[in-house]
């Protein structure tokens, strides 16, 4: 129940932001967030990352149902258990139930995170949550899932293989 309230916190958050970004500002239009550092730029992206992709809304919609589902089971099955693994897998469902969102109600994803400090493609709240929850998942899997969450190792005489 916990886990779903997260979820949810995370995908309103993400959709409010974009509900003000296409309420405040026409295609193209930007806002200063923190002026030199980044502003909102409302953008609409047909693909994924870098705009890859492109127009294939139901190809990038089904593949993120896939990986949604996936990383659902790792929770109700209980396979991740330590704290930082979960608090990944929720951002990574939080940010992309968000965008699913935006694919199945608006056939594109709003973006609005302009960065100015240097070049880069502009994203949203639901990218962010999916790319630290991505690192997040890599920091637990790498250092903790062993030692946590991962198969219990063999004690005894049988521990290696030899009796």
């Amino acid at each position: 129940m916990l886990y779903a309230l997260v979820v949810c916190a995370l995908v309103a958050a993400d959709q409010a932001l974009k509900y003000w970004t296409v309420t405040h500002l026409a295609v193209g239009e930007s806002a200063p967030l923190l002026p030199g550092v980044i502003r909102l730029t409302r953008l609409h992206n047909t693909g994924a990352a870098w705009s890859s992709l492109s127009g294939h809304t139901g190809l990038l919609t089904g593949v993120t149902a896939v990986l949604l589902v996936f990383v659902t089971a790792l929770l109700v099955k209980r396979i991740v258990r330590h704290p930082l693994g979960v608090a990944g897998c929720l951002m990574i469902l939080g940010g992309g139930v968000g965008n699913i969102i935006d694919r199945i109600v608006r056939g594109y994803v709003v973006d609005m995170f302009d960065l100015e400090l240097f070049t880069y493609p502009i994203f949203n709240l639901a990218d962010c949550f999916v790319v630290v929850g991505a690192i997040l998942g890599g920091i637990y899997y790498l250092f903790l899932y062993d030692k946590t969450d991962g198969k219990e190792k063999k004690h005894g005489p049988d521990a290696d293989g030899h009796n």
